[in-house]
């Protein structure tokens, strides 16, 4: 196992975590471990579609209906030999 020394912890936080670690019977580096494991363990979401999002955003202020041209042949390309 690794091992770490964190320096310039506020009085406030280390007072903090003695506190916590007390009230779950624990030392303060067990307590600091299962902190850190818990903060890493949180997986973070992936990141959605963005036509997924944007509907999402814009869902709630309704739809906008759009007449859809007719499909025309296609067109003769142009001449550019001339």
């Amino acid at each position: 196992m690794a091992s770490m020394t964190i320096r310039n912890i506020d009085e406030r936080v280390k007072t903090q975590l003695r506190v916590q670690a007390a009230a779950n019977g624990r030392s303060m580096e067990d307590e600091a471990r299962d902190i850190l494991r818990s903060a890493l363990a949180v997986v973070e979401p992936q990141p959605e579609n963005l036509a997924v999002a944007i509907r999402k955003l814009m869902e709630p202020f309704g739809g906008v209906e759009l007449d859809i041209p007719p499909r025309e042949p296609i067109r003769e390309p142009p001449d550019f030999s001339s």
